[in-house]
């Protein structure tokens, strides 16, 4: 079913209010933290990877509580319109400091950083849910979420863009009150957008009825007992990745071993009298569609969140102009929408797999070329830049709407469709890449000895700013494009699936 233009930018407007929240913490959050702020390169490291765990449970959860929500409005945009005042105050908070302690603001920051990813998940979850059932064309959802990410992007460049100025506008010298005051004005956006985005969408396709379903009093208990299955990796993962030393190494093997055994018996045991969210959770281990976008999506915002987390730093001591990242924002996020709206059109033309590798790989080439750019220069990092994000574009515009691919295919192949579960692990993997990506970029700068309160360790961590803006995250695009090889489902195994559950929702 193809979608009206005016519910297509309604979707849009959505992620443009999301990412008043999502580009505004990845691109500066970080550097508010050791900045204005006060936190240590290594404590906001910390914190980044902390919030993470707790990611992990609530996303998987929400996704869970969406796939179960039974309303006039529908599964997914009740929760929308129900989340938005809360994400729009944990984004001021966020960006507000108060008159504490060093330990009375490290704990301020975590309980208001946890907040805002918290209704952050209630809220985008079932967002990024909802384009799984506004239609059941696959080439309508890649248009879809091209206009999702032109929005995002949208979104993306009004923050990045003018911050720095509204800040420096309302702050008059005062950066903490700048800040504060700037995130006044994007949470005022943040709950018109919402309720646009509410309005003017609709939810369509629904899965063949599963009889078999509990209620979700007794899932989430279920639920609970698995849980150190979701914490013990990511734990194991946040401390590897933090500490680096032979002890959380050995940790971290033993763990993946133990999830690799645990898994392996949970597939092979009886599955007759399994609940639905442990009937769930088979589902998707045995959706090889899903397990690889997982891994694409951590790869890819790795990819892109690494290079979005250092711009602030390179810009203010590489380049040696703090204002000028606003600008450079600016382009980025302008060559993104293009990037965003030509997507549908490449994928017809080369396929979404093959689109999607030479995406990776030609973004990851001008990235690392990035590398060589003398300091203090200006135009070969826009023009690199903007070459290269053009191809980054493509690359959440592919990955969610790929997503809806794998939540048929397990409807295709199972009969059963957990859409919810499905977009809640890809938002899941997004941020918990946009986390390590943050975290990545403070331990390189604190490997320098970079402290943003010291002006005498800039010289030094400066090649550390050279690395983060070219080859790290140029390594992970590599990564994900060999992965993305192991892609199984093409254009003509995608048409099947549509026709054949078409024909079966039809019958039901």
């Amino acid at each position: 079913m193809q979608l009206a233009l005016k519910e297509k930018i309604g979707y849009a407007l959505g992620d443009a209010a999301a990412n008043l929240v999502w580009r505004g913490a990845l691109a500066y959050l970080a550097v508010f933290y050791t900045d204005t702020f006060g936190l240590t390169a290594a404590a906001a490291a910390m914190l980044f990877l902390v919030v993470r765990l707790t990611d992990g449970i609530t996303d998987i959860i929400m996704g869970m509580i969406a796939d179960r929500t039974d309303t006039k409005w529908g599964k997914f945009r009740p929760w929308i319109l129900w989340s938005t005042p809360f994400l729009a105050l944990f984004m001021v908070l966020c960006f507000t400091t108060p008159d504490f302690s060093y330990d009375g603001k490290l704990a301020f920051a975590y309980v208001t950083y946890i907040g805002l990813t918290l209704a952050y998940t209630v809220n985008n979850v079932p967002y990024s849910a909802l384009m799984g059932v506004m239609t059941n064309d696959d080439k309508e959802r890649t248009s879809l979420s091209g206009f999702r990410f032109a929005g995002a992007f949208l979104g993306g460049l009004f923050v990045m863009g003018f911050l720095p100025q509204l800040v420096e506008y309302f702050g008059q010298g005062n950066q903490q009150q700048g800040y504060q005051y700037t995130m006044y004005l994007f949470a005022a956006f943040l709950l018109v957008l919402m309720v646009i985005t509410f309005s003017t969408t609709q939810e369509r396709v629904k899965p063949v009825a599963d009889n078999n379903s509990g209620s979700l009093k007794s899932e989430l208990k279920d639920l609970s007992k698995n849980l150190p299955f979701i914490i013990l990796p990511l734990l194991a993962t946040t401390l590897f990745f933090y500490y680096r030393n032979l002890p959380t190494g050995l940790f971290f093997v033993a763990v993946v071993v133990f999830c690799h055994f645990a898994i392996k018996r949970l597939l092979s045991s009886d599955h007759s009298n399994l609940t639905r969210s442990q009937q769930d959770m088979i589902d998707l281990l045995n959706n090889k569609p899903w397990l690889i976008l997982l891994g694409m999506g951590f790869l890819t915002m790795m990819f892109n969140g690494i290079k979005y987390g250092v711009i602030a730093y390179y810009f203010k001591y590489f380049v040696g102009d703090e204002i000028l990242a606003g600008q450079y924002f600016v382009g980025l996020l302008v060559v993104s929408i293009l990037g965003a709206l030509s997507t549908s059109t490449l994928a017809k033309w080369f396929g979404r797999k093959q689109l999607f590798i030479g995406a990776l790989i030609i973004s990851s080439l001008l990235t690392g070329a990035m590398f060589w750019i003398p300091e203090k220069s200006i135009v070969p990092v826009f023009l690199l830049g903007c070459s290269a994000e053009f191809f980054a574009a493509i690359m959440p515009t592919l990955f969610f709407s790929m997503l809806g691919d794998s939540a048929d295919y397990s409807e295709w192949k199972n009969g059963r469709r957990a859409t919810g579960l499905i977009y809640s692990a890809g938002t899941f993997v997004q941020k918990t890449g946009g986390g390590f990506a943050g975290a990545l970029v403070l331990l390189v700068l604190s490997g320098y000895g970079y402290d943003g309160m010291d002006a005498a360790t800039i010289e030094d961590s400066l090649p550390g700013m050279q690395w983060l803006m070219s080859w790290i995250p140029a390594a992970f695009g590599f990564i994900a494009a060999a992965l993305m090889m192991f892609y199984p489902l093409d254009d003509k195994m995608q048409e099947k699936m549509t026709n054949d559950l078409s024909e079966a929702r039809l019958a039901s």
